[in-house]
């Protein structure tokens, strides 16, 4: 039986442990993916060689067709941020950054995961920024915890992902539009996980919630724009973009991250 707790879901530990399944489904799509993302492949191979690992599992993508949406993953390269749209005329090149976004639903539960491919030969400088925005995705999981509030885990992506600037000497832009979100029996749920902010604020995290935490960080300023195919989102001046993102369940023994691998 579902509880909520001022409209957040909350999850028995039977329903973390299928929710896990769900996003094993998904960490498998992702690494099939990781594996074939080189220099000629175009990004519908690559939804395709996804949405095969995910039905294979007896699971069914996310993405597709949500709300209209075409593919079974977000394949955003370069200045695309999220959401870009597979493409068959859309394919790799040496020194491309791409970001991969992820859902499969299994038994009714979802799984939602992103990360950050480089393509052959990157720049140190795109390869920076990929790491800052993983090392600023991990910072937000360590305070998905019970007694936590939500915003300590904005504060901690925020500070993670400044601190990198400092030490990396660029000055990442951190997006704020888009953020991590509630999941369970559906993909995007109360409430939505900002990127930056003070801590301190918003709901108490309890035992049995789950979040998606996905950081988004840009080589140049945040600003950021729609494209006409009213799904991929760039960044204004065409700087460079990386996501990374995992579904985090809160337990009693802390984070539980369920789209990690085995």
């Amino acid at each position: 039986m579902l509880r909520r707790g001022k409209d957040i879901e909350l999850k028995s530990s039977g329903e973390i442990q299928a929710m896990r399944a769900a996003g094993l489904v998904v960490a498998r799509a992702l690494a099939t993916v990781t594996e074939h993302a080189k220099p000629g492949v175009s990004t519908a191979e690559l939804d395709s060689l996804a949405e095969g690992v995910i039905r294979e599992a007896g699971a069914i993508p996310s993405f597709k067709g949500y709300h209209g949406f075409p593919g079974s993953i977000c394949a955003s390269i370069n200045e695309k941020i999220v959401h870009g749209i597979p493409s068959e005329t859309e394919v790799l090149a040496d020194g491309d950054l791409i970001s991969v976004d992820c859902g499969a639903i299994l038994d009714g539960w979802h799984g939602d995961s992103a990360v950050t491919i480089p393509v052959g030969s990157v720049s140190g400088r795109d390869l920076a920024l990929s790491a800052a925005t993983e090392r600023a995705m991990w910072a937000g999981i360590d305070k998905v915890a019970a007694g936590n509030r939500l915003t300590d885990i904005s504060h901690a992506v925020e500070t993670a992902a400044r601190s990198a600037a400092s030490s990396d000497g660029i000055d990442y832009g951190i997006i704020a539009e888009y953020g991590g979100h509630g999941i369970g029996t559906r993909m995007h749920m109360e409430p939505f996980l900002p990127n930056l902010g003070k801590p301190g604020k918003g709901p108490k995290l309890r035992v049995g919630m789950a979040l998606a935490v996905e950081p988004m960080l840009t080589l140049g300023p945040p600003d950021s724009e729609e494209l006409s195919d009213e799904w991929t989102v760039v960044t204004s001046d065409g700087s460079r973009a990386a996501h990374w993102e995992h579904t985090v369940a809160i337990t009693e023994d802390g984070p539980w991250v369920l789209t990690a691998a085995e």
